[in-house]
């Protein structure tokens, strides 16, 4: 087995083509990006803030599926990089009256992640895979940056203070 590199999910950031995700080692030291849709971005975002839908979604119909299985993921590990598309597999752990099995099955990373975010599961990244991946930490923080921009009040758009008996200048 390939060595892996531990990864949290450090920032969803949305792009016009979808969202990035932004992966950072334990140390900070880089900081990878994975672009997904905004569809998978949008459950991802609802299992890391805990929140559930009023229906069942996809993602909560697999975890079902594997459960009725006698599967769970066990972990995510981000395993390949080619003309700039990351490949995952995704670690189920299936126990039953026959023992217990390491099932391994390619998956889309960003499926992977909103499984791994849903069943609180380890994200890994294959270290020649981080290694050839390019450093995002640029990126994320221009995003951030401008966010807080965004956040900021623009002077242009302030309310002017309320007339009263004291800021009306055409009372006598």
């Amino acid at each position: 087995m390939k060595p892996e590199i531990p990864v949290t999910i450090r920032a969803l950031v949305p792009t016009p083509q979808g969202v990035g995700v932004f992966l950072t080692d334990g140390e900070k030291q880089k900081t990878i990006a994975i672009f997904i849709d905004p569809y998978v971005a949008a459950a991802l975002t609802m299992f890391a803030k805990g929140l559930k839908a009023p229906r069942p979604q996809t993602h909560d119909l697999i975890v079902s599926i594997l459960a009725g299985l006698g599967a769970r993921v066990q972990k995510v590990v981000i395993n390949d990089l080619k003309d700039d598309t990351f490949y995952a597999r995704l670690y189920l752990l299936q126990e039953n009256e026959m023992g217990r099995h390491l099932v391994e099955i390619d998956a889309r990373p960003s499926d992977s992640m909103a499984l791994a975010i849903q069943q609180r599961c380890p994200i890994f990244v294959a270290a020649d895979v981080w290694e050839r991946a390019g450093d995002m930490s640029w990126a994320l923080d221009q995003a951030m940056r401008q966010a807080e921009e965004e956040e900021k009040p623009d002077k242009d758009d302030e309310e002017p203070p309320p007339k009263g008996p004291e800021n009306d200048k055409d009372t006598p």
